[in-house]
């Protein structure tokens, strides 16, 4: 075991291949696995780059979530909250035991049964949006035609959001993910996008239905006795950002990747039961989130041989784990058949995605639809000049240009 002090240089975030992760994260896992970095907020923390490493530390009790402790390792400044605005903890901030009874109130909303009753709703807007795409004008600018609108009108609709919003809420998470933006403009942001969620949620809490997820939280609520506004606010705060942001920017390097790879594509085409497959190779090579499995130390422990003491912040570099050789073979190769599903794309233990079956479907349906109904559909611009999304906390694409 060592007890390491020593800091390196600011964490590489930055892929200077857009497929690939930044070129640093090989020579650590080589050299320091587990290593002391800078990051961009001012912290230091600890950088795991080994994917047994970071599977070990996720599923370990002895390391918290909680983003309101000053120990929570950052990627950008921490927002200052007003006095008047408590803090609203969500599910991604929470530790057991108060996080596995608010997961517990809410993961049946996300089963594969409730997924598949989605599925027709899902596969008509895919449809509708793709019928819009091919009637208009060509280039056109598949994150706005489709990446972009339909998770987003999948998750309103799951939520009961009024889709009709959807430029406002889309607006205030750019902000807020974006790694360029002002602590003060990204507290604006957070403040503005909380401030609606909240008047959402007490307009439906005066007329509550059960024909959307918030509709039925409220009502289990009532049943059980209880209230509690503030988690229902922190609840669509969470799913509406993930819910959209997400699946979007995956649904637009996903289909930047396989258009890139025609043999992998081909595969596809021929046999739609590689298409799961292919997903889960996709978010492995992207892993879009990659430092959301971040957490600090409650106690001291050993990770990878290592101490990390109490404290500690810790950063699980999962586009490094992502792309270990000791979990993946050829790691770098884009290979659909692979089977890739112990990837950590999603997370790992008790804060694994709670919404990964949804962006399972809608990927599925997205790259099935699209490509057996624009068969010659092709990048229209080099992919070197494609804006990617190195700004962003959440990796994808600002625009895709197509045609067909």
């Amino acid at each position: 075991m060592t007890d390491v002090e020593e800091t390196t240089a600011t964490l590489p975030l930055v892929r200077k291949c857009p497929f690939s992760p930044p070129p640093e994260y090989d020579r650590l896992r080589t050299e320091n696995p587990v290593s002391r970095v800078g990051l961009p907020s001012g912290q230091t923390a600890w950088a795991l780059t080994r994917l047994e490493d970071i599977r070990e530390m996720l599923s370990s009790p002895h390391f918290s979530s909680d983003r309101l402790d000053p120990a929570f390792p950052l990627m950008v400044a921490r927002q200052i909250r007003r006095e008047d605005k408590p803090f609203r903890p969500s599910l991604i901030s929470m530790d057991p035991p108060e996080h596995s009874r608010a997961r517990r109130d809410v993961v049946g909303e996300f089963t594969v049964k409730r997924m598949k009753a989605l599925q027709p709703r899902i596969q008509q807007i895919v449809d509708e949006h793709i019928d819009a795409l091919l009637a208009g004008p060509k280039p056109a600018d598949l994150v706005q035609a489709l990446s972009l609108p339909v998770p987003s009108l999948v998750i309103c609709e799951l939520l009961g959001v009024p889709y009709s919003d959807h430029e406002f809420f889309q607006a205030r998470s750019s902000k807020m993910l974006s790694r360029e933006v002002s602590p003060e403009d990204r507290q604006a942001a957070f403040e503005q996008l909380e401030n609606y969620l909240d008047e959402l949620v007490t307009r439906k809490e005066a007329d509550v239905t059960e024909d959307d997820l918030l509709g039925r939280q409220i009502l289990k609520q009532r049943e059980a006795g209880e209230t509690n506004h503030d988690e229902l606010v922190s609840l669509a705060f969470l799913l509406l950002i993930a819910g959209h942001e997400t699946t979007a920017n995956m649904i637009s390097l996903g289909t930047v990747t396989l258009l890139e790879n025609p043999e992998q594509l081909a595969k596809i085409k021929a046999d739609p039961d590689k298409t799961l497959p292919a997903i889960e190779e996709l978010l492995r090579v992207f892993t879009i989130a990659e430092t959301a499995t971040s957490r600090f130390a409650t106690a001291d422990i050993e990770i990878g041989g290592t101490l990390i003491r109490a404290g500690e912040g810790v950063v699980g570099l999962s586009n490094a784990g992502n792309h270990d050789p000791d979990g993946f073979e050829n790691p770098d190769a884009f290979d659909i058949e692979r089977g890739a599903r112990h990837h950590v794309a999603f997370g790992f233990g008790v804060h694994q995605c709670l919404g990964q079956n949804l962006a399972r479907m809608e990927l599925q349906i997205v790259f099935d639809t699209l490509f057996k109904r624009i068969p010659g559909i092709r990048v229209a611009v080099p992919v070197d000049e494609l804006q990617f999304k190195h700004d962003s906390t959440i990796y994808g694409l600002h625009a895709l240009p197509v045609t067909w």
